[in-house]
This record gives structure tokens, sequence and C-alpha cells, in this order.
């Protein structure tokens, strides 16, 4: 989905953690502005400003999300391990004791912490995420953040809209070929801007994703289309020259156009 519309309020007092596996995702910064959760970020809240739009700008997001009821995760977790000395609402002010969520982006070992968690035997999980879940608390507990910790760029709406109309208008039309300097004219946005915008707001320069679009568009020709030939293909999706077409589809793909149509 490219969004969602969110009516979700706790009514209670929790603390949220969210990791960002796959995708993309939107939510409000400063003011009238945006920033972006990515692949391999951590975002942490009290789900207090979680009513509302949200945006995915790939139009999907794969995750996983740690959620804790403060009043009685604060009781029990002495209860599933003695000693433990961790307390969730510490961790709360800590990191996000305003509105705002905070986001940790890149975490190192973070991906040692999740990734055991998307793939986990039926027989054992609930005993294999408590554990886990225990690890990731003193993860974060002992976890030391610089005090100016540097924070990603953030854009104001209304150039986030124009990025999002050259993206558009980009998949409209992939077989053009438009300069960059005309696109940043034609939407009237500064050209450094629109390329730091459009990489914050997509994950990837506007070539790089104007390639892997070209050739998941094309990939879907292939499959779908048996009576169009991979030239024709190449030119629907900009690519006047078959060969350099070929080149790069196998170097996103793995493998040749007409190998893929084969298999």
């Amino acid at each position: 989905m490219r969004y969602y519309d969110s009516e979700f309020r706790p009514g209670r007092d929790l603390l949220c953690i969210d990791h960002c596996r796959e995708g993309r995702l939107e939510y409000p910064a400063k003011g009238d502005a945006y920033s972006y959760v990515e692949a391999g970020d951590l975002k942490l809240d009290r789900r207090l400003t979680h009513t509302g739009h949200f945006e995915f700008p790939l139009s999907h997001y794969h995750g996983a999300m740690v959620s804790f009821d403060l009043d009685t995760a604060c009781q029990s977790l002495s209860q599933e391990m003695r000693d433990f000395t961790v307390n969730p609402r510490s961790l709360r002010e800590k990191y996000c004791k305003d509105i705002d969520p905070a986001v940790i982006h890149t975490a190192p070992s973070m991906e040692h912490i999740f990734g055991e968690l998307y793939a986990v035997p039926e027989k054992i999980k609930l005993h294999y995420f408590k554990v886990k879940v225990l690890e990731l608390l003193l993860y974060l507990d002992a976890l030391e953040l610089p005090e100016n910790r540097e924070e990603k760029p953030y854009f104001y709406k209304s150039q986030v809209e124009k990025v999002k109309a050259i993206q558009a208008f980009l998949a409209a039309h992939m077989d053009e070929s438009h300069t960059q300097q005309a696109l940043a004219a034609r939407f009237d946005i500064p050209l450094t801007t629109m390329k730091r915008c459009f990489k914050s707001v997509f994950g990837a320069s506007m070539g790089d994703w104007l390639t892997q679009y070209r050739m998941n568009q094309a990939a879907v020709l292939l499959r779908k289309s048996k009576n169009l030939s991979v030239v024709e293909i190449a030119g629907r999706v900009g690519y006047d020259s078959p060969s350099k077409f070929a080149i790069v589809f196998r170097k996103v793909m793995g493998m040749s156009p007409t190998e893929y149509r084969r298999r």
C-alpha cells in the first residue's frame, strides 16, 4: 500500500519499538516537515502522534514491533528474569520522553537482535521471543547516545510533494529521457534540493530509482506480454539500444531478459 490512515489512540502508557526490515515510512518531523525511517532503522515512541496519515513512499513496509504497556511491563519483567534491572520507563525517558519519536539509524547489532525474529520455528516462538525482547531491552539500556546526535535531513511538505510529483511523472513517462536540470525547472525546485529530497523520500538517487523501476516494469512485460519482443519491451521502458537494455537488466535481475522470460 502507498499510505495508511490511522485512527489508533493508545489509551495507556506505551513504549513502542519498531524495526524496519524493508521499505520506508514517512513520518511528521519538525513543523510542516517530514523525515523517514528506512531499512535497518529503529523507531521508538509512545504512539502519541499515531493518529493521522502515514505514507510508504516505496508502497511497502516490512518490520517488527515490540510494544510495552508500561504499567504491566514494569511489574512483570522481574518475574521473567530474576535480578533483571532494566526499567522500560527509564528507556522511555532516555529515548522519547516527549511526544516526538526517536529514530536510531542503522544502529550496530540491531540486525542481529531483530534479524533472528523473522524466521523462528513455531514450536519455540513464544519462548524465543521472550529471550530476544529481554536482549533488546538490555541493548537499549546500554546503548550510549552521543550528546549531539546528527539527525538525518528533513524536508518541508512542499518539497516532498514536488519530488513525489516528479517520481509520478518519471513513472508515467519512463520511455522518455529527461535531464535532472529540466525536471528541476519543470517542477520549480532547486536542483540540489531536488536530488537530496528525492533520495531521502525514496531511498535512492533519481537515476538509480528510475533504472530499478524500468527493470521491474520490463520484468512484468516479459512475464505477461508474450506477444512483445525483447526489442519492443526495451523501447517501452526507455532504451533505444536493446544491447544496453540487456546489460542493465542482467545487472539488476541477475539474468538476461530472454532467460528471465523463459524461466
